[in-house]
């Protein structure tokens, strides 16, 4: 979707809230072109006037009543709690298609102008807990979501995990096996498991999986889990999207705290050593005790809560109970501090520019003039004629000279 066709996504957001409107919706869009209220897409704190005369121009074609009465059914579904309408919403976000990609916005900040309702009734306190889960395979990711999610389903809460599974480089294929790894909790109608193809997204966290996030908070769902695959230094994707990052490790694995890269645990806001049991209690121990050192001596990234390590048995259901209260402990602490408000809002600033980093590459992909030059310089760089960089140089000037 180009940039230039936001404030006519915006404008059919309000034609469309106009059938099935919210006091938030009404408030931040319902109001003349000019001065559009910019809370409808940050908190109020951020509240300032935007012009969208001189900063879009362009307009998309009117909804259909075929549009319109899709757009009203799934939102209707959603706020309604039907998972059938979550998936379907979910699929619309992910699609690939220019026209339902803006239909998939105008949904979006319904769901958001909904969601930011609930948050002004609560006081401004979000209305879901959202935990980043990353490690090494064979950590027992899967495993631990299983029990700790059936563990807060019988609390009563709601649970969505975003599992993302990654995806082969030559068939663009993927297992999806979350669900047979999570049976018990994929049968839990107080849960939700989607699992997504990374489909070669960097880190394993897919473009759409922030805006699954909204649509499942939307829906109800007051916990969202966001399992990733493997270590690395893209896992810090997935840091940018959740209240709480959590790092999942197994014992006995080798030199772990070697394998594990620095910036990966000074991100973390809570290392979790998993099967703690049988023979591997005390590598456990050990583990444990090697990281709460290193933690030690790694640079805090809040001033109110210190990164802790604990351990955990899948198998067995010891010390989950005891996780889940340190993860509360956080959140209460992070809420009253007023640090979690903060890093939300720096989290939608740090996803913008990555969407525009995303949308502006393939915009310059997708240049007349771009594609026409690149056969020849990819030519010639690989024959070693001309450097990459000046290649890029070359691309860049004739796209900027054409613009």
């Amino acid at each position: 979707m180009r940039p230039s066709r936001v404030f006519s996504i915006l404008h059919h957001v309000a034609a469309f809230s106009s059938i099935h409107s919210t006091t938030a919706l009404r408030h931040s869009l319902c109001k003349p072109s000019v001065n559009l209220r910019y809370a409808s897409l940050c908190t109020t704190q951020q509240t300032r006037s935007l012009s969208t005369e001189t900063a879009i121009s362009h307009h998309i074609s009117d909804l259909t009543d075929r549009e319109k009465r899709l757009l009203t059914k799934l939102y209707d579904g959603l706020i309604g709690g039907r998972r059938a309408a979550l998936a379907e919403s979910i699929t619309l976000v992910e699609t690939q298609h220019p026209r339902k990609k803006e239909l998939a916005q105008v949904l979006l900040q319904r769901v958001l102008a909904f969601r930011q309702e609930q948050e002004r009734r609560s006081g401004g306190k979000p209305v879901a807990f959202r935990v980043g889960l990353s490690g090494p395979p064979g950590a027992g990711k899967s495993s631990f979501i299983e029990v700790i999610g059936k563990m807060l389903t019988g609390k009563g809460h709601k649970v969505s995990v975003l599992a993302v599974d990654p995806s082969s480089c030559t068939t663009g294929g993927s297992l999806m096996g979350d669900k047979t790894r999570m049976t018990e909790l994929s049968r839990d109608m107080n849960a939700y498991i989607r699992p997504s193809p990374t489909s070669g997204t960097l880190g394993g966290v897919t473009r759409t999986t922030n805006e699954a996030i909204v649509l499942c908070e939307g829906a109800g769902y007051d916990i969202v889990l966001v399992e990733t695959v493997g270590v690395g230094q893209s896992e810090f994707a997935v840091a940018d999207m959740v209240d709480m990052f959590v790092l999942l490790i197994p014992p006995a694995g080798g030199d772990e705290l070697q394998g594990i890269k620095r910036g990966i645990i000074e991100m973390a806001d809570l290392v979790v050593v998993t099967k703690s049991d049988g023979e591997l209690v005390v590598p456990a121990r050990k583990i444990q005790a090697e990281y709460t050192s290193a933690l030690k001596l790694l640079r805090k990234k809040s001033k109110v809560w210190k990164p802790k390590v604990v351990r955990i048995s899948s198998q067995t259901g010891q010390g989950v109970p005891e996780l889940w209260e340190t993860m509360l402990h956080f959140r209460e602490e992070m809420l009253s501090s007023g640090e979690l408000q903060v890093r939300r809002q720096t989290q939608q600033k740090v996803w913008m520019w990555s969407l525009i980093q995303e949308n502006a590459l393939r915009h310059f992909q997708q240049h007349p003039a771009v594609r026409a030059e690149l056969p020849e310089l990819e030519s010639r760089v690989t024959c070693g004629e001309i450097s990459p960089g000046l290649a890029a140089d070359l691309l860049l000037k004739v796209f900027t000279d054409t613009q």
